[in-house]
């Protein structure tokens, strides 16, 4: 017997649907079906995520630092307002992680030397060394988590998300 199509396995997302439509018929549930399913995606990406993290010792928004800094290349530094807006944070909340990293000898602050008031913050190479073994195993489970939808289907969600994403922030 050929396997079941997972549309005809009805999920907590179409049992849902199934009760407003009994009763509420006179409202349209159907946008559920995609944002109800993205929203239990996403949590289940998030922990997924965060486990690999945490095997380095690192919460996601201090894996997120770092990978910040490393993509910046060489002397991998960022100032602190250009990191804030890489990591999508309020300089408050980046300020906290880079002191958690700071500590543990991850990053290091310092002073421009052009303009004493801008603050840039680097990795350290413990940093960088750490940094680069997490992303390896973040990326190496990103490859396991969609090669589970096959490469058609993962680029087409790509495409349908990214465009999605425009539209969203347009707005």
């Amino acid at each position: 017997m050929p396997p079941a199509d997972d549309r005809e396995q009805p999920d907590r997302i179409a049992q849902i649907q199934q009760e407003w439509r009994r009763e509420r018929p006179d409202l349209d549930p159907s946008p559920q079906g995609v944002i109800g399913r993205l929203h239990r995606v996403a949590l289940a990406l998030t922990e997924r995520l965060v486990a690999v993290y945490a095997e380095f010792g690192l919460s996601e928004g201090e894996f997120d630092v770092l990978a910040t800094l490393r993509r910046a290349g060489e002397p991998y530094e960022r100032a602190a307002g250009e990191l804030a807006d890489h990591t999508m944070v309020t300089t408050g909340g980046l300020t906290k992680r880079v002191d958690r990293l700071e500590a543990r000898g991850l990053v290091e602050r310092r002073t421009e030397a052009s303009d004493a008031r801008r603050r840039l913050v680097r990795l350290t190479p413990e940093g960088r060394d750490l940094i680069d073994r997490a992303i390896a195993a973040h990326l190496a489970g990103e490859h396991r988590i969609v090669g589970g939808l096959g490469a058609t289907d993962a680029a087409s969600l790509e495409q349908i998300l990214t465009r999605w994403l425009r539209l969203l922030e347009e707005r």
